[in-house]
């Protein structure tokens, strides 16, 4: 199994959801976050003076999926996340080595 955590900007959150749901995958956490990359913030104006924003808002989502699920999950979470400008995002796989469902006690594929 492998954890999918995707930083992504907040209005592509319910398109990533929908090609998530799509593409059969169930289930996912978000998470409003603040960060930079690249992008390292910007300058706004307001009241006439201008400030720097250094952390800027994106969406945290978060999913467990089989290693089967991997490949299609990264493909709807890139082509909903997509605008072709700076800060669009990043996704992080990582290996998940155990997860329990509370409620059942399922453990492994059974539990996600």
């Amino acid at each position: 199994m492998k954890k999918v955590e995707a930083i992504i900007k907040p209005f592509k959150l319910d398109d990533v959801r929908e090609a998530l749901s799509l593409a059969g995958i169930t289930g996912m956490t978000a998470t409003e976050v603040k960060g930079f990359g690249r992008q390292k913030g910007h300058t706004e104006l307001y009241r006439g003076a201008e400030y720097v924003v250094d952390f800027l808002p994106k969406m945290k989502i978060e999913l467990v999926v089989t290693d089967t699920q991997v490949d299609a999950c990264l493909e709807a979470i890139i082509k909903a996340a997509f605008t072709g400008k700076i800060g669009d995002g990043k996704i992080f796989v990582s290996s998940v080595e155990r997860v329990v469902r509370i409620r059942t006690g399922e453990e492994g594929e059974a539990a996600v």
